[in-house]
């Protein structure tokens, strides 16, 4: 899954088994931007020391963050750089670093997209690289061969390619080229099919199906799936922004046709995006409940996202917060977290359980670990009583 719109889908990612934190690039810095230049990606580079504070904090907390790797990975070469070496010494000389961590983000041109200064959260990292991605159009190349009439091949499909990259609809210029072309089994038309891919509802992704086979051929089971996964997910996206379910319900069938292993997940998934967009708090309720017990079990982490979820978009809803309440008891009983405890106290307090509400908020003082902590728990306890 892709969809990253929502709080709740951070927890659901990791527990459907991707990204697992930043891979970081370990080869030399023209090496980097010959990477770039074949994937055609920005170089992102953490520009640090061995003895800065923030950036062991980054390093500890933000670059390890489930959602941070599945998206820095899929959209950037990533770069750790020690300033105070030899290749950091000379990624100085271009690029000038006078407070640690620096955070470049660098085209494959060698062209400065974006630098930022400072440590970053997770929530923050992730935003700045969102906004990195959308300075960057990597099809003007293309389009100008492309509207001059040149219909090569291979600029048609780099063209298909850049489109994608840059999140442009590429939908016309492959229909047009798939119109073409008399043979579309070919090695080329193949890989043509599976970079043209970005919905279910078109022609273009029946074709993948059609040729499915030979395509894993070219490539491997697990590249098809996920062109199919990413495709179905890119139309979860269109159902909410159409508000059309059955656009819903096409996704899900063709999850359920295509990589059957990936149903259940994806389709509780979906529901759960899709209703809470609609805000349907009845549907959502009922996705949720479902969800935690085929997919969370005890899991403290996504019992809690799930609570805050519905705190925080349903609050008016009594039976929702009831909803609310039990996921949120449940995580502070596997996990006796700070932030559960809080957020347990704060579902109270919204459910008129004023006395519990304050119980509870008085037992996080012993899990308070610093100031920070205890000054959340300072400030409930006194709202609480007021």
């Amino acid at each position: 899954m892709r969809i990253l719109t929502i709080i709740l889908f951070s927890v659901l990612f990791s527990l459907t088994g991707f990204a697992q934190g930043i891979d970081f690039f370990h080869g030399s810095w023209d090496e980097a931007l010959d990477l770039a230049k074949k994937d055609g990606k920005v170089i992102f580079v953490d520009a640090y020391t061995t003895w800065c504070g923030p950036c062991k904090r980054m390093a500890k907390n933000t670059f390890p963050d489930a959602a941070v790797g599945e998206y820095f990975n899929a959209n950037f070469v990533n770069m750790k750089i020690d300033m105070e070496k030899s290749e950091g010494k000379k990624f100085k000389g271009k690029y000038p670093v006078q407070a640690f961590p620096t955070l470049y983000f660098i085209g494959p041109d060698g062209e400065v997209v974006h630098k930022q200064k400072g440590a970053q959260d997770a929530v923050n990292f992730l935003k700045i690289g969102k906004h990195v991605m959308g300075k960057v159009d990597f099809s003007k190349d293309y389009a100008e061969a492309y509207e001059a009439g040149d219909r090569d091949p291979q600029l048609v499909f780099d063209y298909v390619k850049a489109l994608n990259k840059s999140k442009k609809s590429s939908v016309l210029v492959a229909n047009e080229y798939i119109r073409s072309q008399k043979d579309l089994t070919t090695d080329f038309n193949l890989n043509f099919i599976l970079e043209a891919v970005t919905e279910v509802d078109s022609r273009i992704f029946d074709l993948l199906i059609e040729h499915k086979s030979k395509i894993v051929a070219l490539h491997s089971p697990a590249i098809v799936q996920e062109k199919i996964l990413v495709a179905c997910d890119a139309t979860v996206k269109k159902a909410v922004e159409f508000e059309a379910e059955s656009l819903l319900e096409e996704a899900k069938a063709k999850v359920k046709a295509n990589a059957p292993k990936k149903y259940q997940g994806f389709a509780l998934e979906s529901d759960l995006y899709f209703h809470k967009a609609q805000g349907n708090s009845e549907k959502y309720r009922k996705c949720c409940k479902e969800f935690a017990k085929k997919q969370i079990g005890d899991d403290a982490k996504a019992l809690h996202e799930l609570a805050v979820s519905l705190f925080e978009s349903f609050d008016y809803d009594a039976d929702a917060m009831k909803d609310a309440e039990k996921f949120a008891k449940k995580a502070v009983d596997n996990g006796e977290e700070l932030e559960y405890v809080l957020t347990y106290a704060s579902i109270l307090s919204n459910n008129g359980k004023k006395d519990l509400a304050l119980k509870s908020a008085q037992s996080a003082i012993k899990l308070v670990k610093d100031q920070s902590g205890k000054a959340k728990v300072e400030r409930l306890i006194r709202k609480l009583k007021s």
